[in-house]
């Protein structure tokens, strides 16, 4: 299994930044895809950026230019440096991966951390 833990999220005013982090843990994995998602109240969850194991990167239209996805400085981690951010940027935002797990890295499986709240006040 994979364990996402987010930080960073909060209450920032429209055209403020924020960063949000996320750490994979666990015992023998091997991630593919790191990504965030968000959800607004009844609406669906939805892609917001993803980065690969090579780097490579893909965004919603509606962030590209204001939001940066990068793999962190530690091992298995990933941020999302939210810039100019709106007031329709508020949702909860989610980590989440795209994982083989074992010694024979089964899968590929899909694992999602617990959200944060992220409010943008106009």
């Amino acid at each position: 299994q994979v364990r996402l833990v987010e930080s960073g999220g909060g209450l920032v005013q429209a055209g403020g930044s924020l960063r949000l982090s996320c750490a994979a843990s666990g015992n023998d994995f091997s991630i593919n895809v790191l990504g965030w998602y968000r959800q607004f109240p009844g609406k669906q969850r939805e892609l917001v950026a993803t980065i690969t194991s090579d780097g490579s990167t893909k965004y919603a239209d509606s962030v590209k230019g204001r939001f940066t996805i990068s793999r962190g400085n530690a091992k298995n981690t990933v941020d999302l440096q939210m810039d100019s951010l709106k007031p329709e940027d508020t949702a909860v935002y989610y980590c989440n991966t795209i994982a083989r797990i074992g010694w024979n890295l089964r899968g590929p499986y899909m694992y999602w951390g617990q959200g944060t709240q992220v409010t943008v006040s106009s």
